[in-house]
């Protein structure tokens, strides 16, 4: 299939182009930065905001997957503004393209967060009731309006979408301020780990690997018009992590820090629904996805070292 993906140099925007790669696909993507690329993609360098780079983008694609946008949540919560030009106002400009170009079908990258405005108890599903005044964290809003848009653009003009949540994902090339890489950054350097509350919040971490298979198997018809909640299967605290750290890194001190204000607290989400229509689950566990990320930081670390030497 000939495949577009905004935000593809990105953490996970890059294991999603290899993946893609991988299966044969055409690829191209646009992106402000060149941080990750494969040489078996094409890329524009342009932000998504370019009309005409992003309909050069999207022509003649029969997918495109749109994953740039706003996703730390402290710089969403630092500048607002900002976040809601990228997260909602960047999904339309993306589904307009879409439109303009005969693109295909949209695939936008949701997030587990949006369950934190859910009602009911137990576990939750895609058909989960939303509860706007539990919104909490305008990350939180931006996503839910951009999943409120796709549905729109599908009812009133026929646009084709799949909404994939994204379970909390970590793996190579992520970023330094995610939970698993500054624990590990602080082992490394000897340094206490900062953990923001009590530790005892739980996160179904999904290993970036997994997440990026899940979208190759969502081309599949079975998930046009569809959402799918790409959950972990073990919920893993804090805590356990700064533990699992420390056991394969070195022991460090541990300190507890005031939490954030509308944080994600978790919720017991099912990804049944991605099993049944699309065939997947995650199959990396927590302890060997931690073990492939160190792995990788130590390759990245000796390739760092022959370079320098090289030069």
């Amino acid at each position: 299939m000939r495949i577009a993906v905004t935000g593809g140099c990105g953490f996970i925007g890059s294991h999603v182009v290899d993946h893609l790669i991988a299966d044969g696909h055409s690829v191209l993507v646009i992106d402000k930065h060149d941080t990750w690329q494969n040489p078996g993609a094409e890329y524009i360098m342009a932000d998504i905001f370019d009309d005409a780079a992003l309909d050069s983008t999207l022509k003649d694609r029969e997918v495109v997957f749109h994953l740039a946008g706003a996703s730390d949540v402290n710089s969403v919560a630092a500048d607002p503004a900002e976040a809601i030009r990228l997260n909602v106002q960047g999904v339309g400009r993306v589904l307009d393209s879409a439109l303009r170009t005969r693109c295909g079908r949209v695939v936008l990258a949701s997030t587990v967060w949006v369950y934190g405005a859910t009602v009911g108890d137990g576990e939750r599903t895609e058909d989960a009731l939303v509860d706007l005044r539990r919104a909490g964290h305008l990350y939180v809003s931006t996503k839910l309006a951009a999943e409120m848009m796709m549905h729109s653009y599908q009812e009133m003009y026929g646009q084709e979408f799949t909404i994939l949540r994204y379970g909390i994902p970590y793996g190579p090339r992520m970023r330094e301020a995610l939970v698993v890489a500054s624990f590990v950054r602080a082992a490394k350097a000897g340094q206490p780990i900062s953990i923001t509350g009590d530790g005892e919040q739980q996160r179904n971490f999904v290993y970036v690997e997994d997440l990026a298979d899940a979208h190759v198997r969502a081309l599949s018809p079975a998930a046009a018009n569809q959402t799918l909640a790409l959950e972990g299967d073990t919920p893993v605290s804090v805590n356990e992590i700064a533990e699992a750290v420390q056991r394969l890194v070195r022991p460090v001190p541990v300190h507890h820090v005031a939490g954030r204000a509308a944080d994600y607290q978790g919720a017991a989400v099912s990804n049944r629904l991605a099993k049944e229509l699309i065939n997947w689950s995650p199959t990396t566990p927590f302890a060997e996805g931690l073990r492939r990320y160190l792995a990788w930081l130590d390759d990245s670390a000796d390739q760092s070292s022959g370079d320098t030497h090289s030069e």
